[in-house]
């Protein structure tokens, strides 16, 4: 079964982050994403640009409406994801939990709907 793991932390604190804990928090990532890569559990996972460059598309009355940044104002921002696949909802919670972000932020777990309609 595939899952994203939705990766939210606070921007600021990355930004006023130490270079030597930031570059070490870096290198985690980089360990991370070698060990599910190793494991087959990677599918694929990006980090997101600061949230000063997300435009929010909306359709009213036929109409598109844009507005710069996010949807709603959080205290904290989707910074990344991965996709991953996993056995059930259990090793997606394992494999999340790792992620380095996960002591900063959170990590949302979201199993991934098949088209039909059957979790992928």
């Amino acid at each position: 079964m595939q899952y994203l793991l939705l990766i939210y932390d606070e921007e600021k604190k990355w930004e006023e982050m130490p270079k030597e804990e930031s570059g070490a928090m870096f290198a985690e990532y980089g360990a991370f994403t070698g060990s599910i890569k190793a494991s087959g559990n990677f599918k694929a996972g990006e980090a997101l640009q600061p949230v000063s460059t997300a435009t929010t598309v909306r359709i009213r009355d036929g109409k598109r409406l844009t507005t710069d940044g996010p949807f709603a104002e959080t205290r904290e921002q989707l910074g990344g994801f991965y996709l991953i696949e996993a056995k059930d909802l259990d090793e997606a919670i394992a494999i999340a939990e790792r992620i380095p972000s996960a002591r900063i932020g959170s990590i949302e777990v979201r199993p991934i709907l098949s088209y039909d309609g059957v979790p992928g």
